[in-house]
C-alpha cells in the first residue's frame, strides 16, 4: 500500500514527496532528529525509539491527526503533521472555522543551510495542507522567535499568544504549552 499523499516539483528545488509516516520504519530517523537540542520546541526531546514509534502509531490510527515524512528528491527533510483543530486542544483557544486545518512542521537537521530551502518546502506543504481546505492554523511555541519570524515572512498572520491546556489521556500526554497562533489563508 502506497503511503504517498502528495508529490510536487518545484523548479530549481527538486521533487517533494509527502508520505504518511510508517511508525516502524521511520521511528529511528525521527528519534534521532527530535532528540537534538534544537528540537526542544517539538516536545519529544528525551524519548526513546520505541516511544517515537508508539506516538506515530497512535497518530497513524487517528482520522483527525496525521503524520508525514517529507522527502526532497528521496532524501528525508522534515516531519509534517496535520490535524482537525476541532479535534485538538487548540479548539479551546480560538474559534475554529469550517475549512481550517492545523499543522506542525519540524525540519530535519542539516550540515549546511541552503538559501530558500524552507521557503520552497513551505510552498509545497501549504499547497498540500490547503487541498480541500481554506485556512491553516499553527501554534508554535511562543518563545520560538525564529519560527514565528519565518511564518510571518511566509505570509502567515500572527495571532494572539494562548495557553494550550494540558492533555492527560491513557494514550497521550501533552503538557500545557504557551503558544502563538498563526494563520494562513490562501487568496
Amino acid at each position: 500500500m502506497s503511503r504517498t499523499e502528495h508529490v510536487q516539483t518545484v523548479e530549481g528545488f527538486g521533487t517533494v514527496r509527502v508520505d504518511r509516516i510508517d511508525p516502524d520504519a521511520d521511528a529511528p530517523l525521527i528519534h534521532a532528529w527530535v532528540n537534538e537540542e534544537r528540537a526542544r520546541f517539538w516536545g519529544m526531546h528525551g524519548t526513546t525509539i520505541e516511544q517515537v514509534r508508539e506516538i506515530y502509531a497512535h497518530l497513524d490510527a487517528l482520522t483527525t491527526h496525521h503524520g508525514f515524512l517529507v522527502r526532497r528528491d528521496d532524501e528525508p527533510v522534515a516531519v509534517f503533521q496535520t490535524y482537525d483543530p476541532e479535534a485538538d486542544r487548540i479548539s479551546e483557544c480560538y474559534e475554529a472555522r469550517p475549512g481550517d486545518i492545523g499543522v506542525h512542521l519540524f525540519l530535519a537537521p542539516t550540515a549546511a543551510p541552503e538559501p530558500r530551502f524552507t521557503e520552497s518546502l513551505l510552498t509545497v506543504l501549504v499547497d498540500f495542507a490547503l487541498t480541500g481546505r481554506s485556512r491553516i492554523v499553527g501554534e508554535p511555541d511562543a518563545a520560538n522567535e525564529k519560527v514565528l519570524a519565518r511564518l510571518a515572512r511566509t505570509g502567515f498572520e500572527l495571532g494572539p499568544e494562548v495557553v494550550l491546556p494540558e492533555v492527560d489521556l491513557p494514550e497521550v500526554f501533552l503538557p500545557e504549552k504557551r503558544a502563538r497562533l498563526a494563520f494562513y489563508t490562501r487568496d
